[in-house]
């Protein structure tokens, strides 16, 4: 038997002999550890989710005016309602996944945490024009998982509001929202007025 050096094959100087061509697949995003996550600064703060990290959708006029209402609206009210507004603080809603609301609630005198490890009174998201409902449910679901029991959507640009419950997304019918057992009330026509006047 002879032997033909690889050299002299003709497979072996040019892949078009190839019966396919070599595929390079994108490897995907780049697995991160919590620890990484945790020690890294995101600009804006990104959500992690088992190593991987996910950008959220921020940064628009409507969003950024819309969570500053929401932010000076609780300011104001946070002795009568005794609670604490945080904007966009890390929620860890479960060992490998953690979450950065748009607006988190806690009540006035619980413990401080760098990272909230205990289910806040209250999360709220606004919607950007790319986000749709069915995106946010794996959130709340987490959400809901974790134990906080009053979650907020709104959205500036149908001007609409939802109450997030086990049943799913429940439209504020009654123009206002609120947390039950706590004098915390959200007028949505006031609200939304003071988004048309910026």
């Amino acid at each position: 038997m002879s032997w033909i050096p690889l050299a002299e094959l003709p497979l072996w100087r040019d892949n078009q002999y190839m019966a396919t061509l070599p595929i390079y697949e994108d490897p995907g995003p780049e697995f991160v550890s919590v620890r990484e996550y945790l020690t890294s600064s995101y600009r804006p703060d990104c959500d992690y989710v088992d190593g991987r990290i996910e950008e959220r959708n921020v940064g628009e006029y409507d969003h950024s005016y819309l969570q500053t209402l929401l932010v000076y609206l609780f300011m104001n009210h946070q002795e009568e309602w005794g609670v604490r507004p945080l904007p966009e603080v890390r929620v860890q809603v479960k060992a490998t996944r953690f979450r950065v609301p748009d607006l988190t609630v806690i009540r006035a005198g619980t413990p401080r945490e760098r990272i909230l490890t205990h289910p806040p009174l209250l999360v709220i998201e606004i919607l950007s024009p790319e986000d749709r409902l069915s995106r946010m449910t794996e959130r709340t679901d987490e959400y809901l998982d974790f134990g906080i029991e009053n979650i907020w959507i709104v959205d500036p640009a149908r001007r609409l509001a939802y109450r997030v419950t086990r049943a799913g997304f429940e439209l504020a019918p009654t123009g206002e929202i609120t947390v039950p057992g706590t004098p915390i009330r959200l007028v949505l026509s006031d609200l939304f007025a003071e988004l048309d006047r910026g």
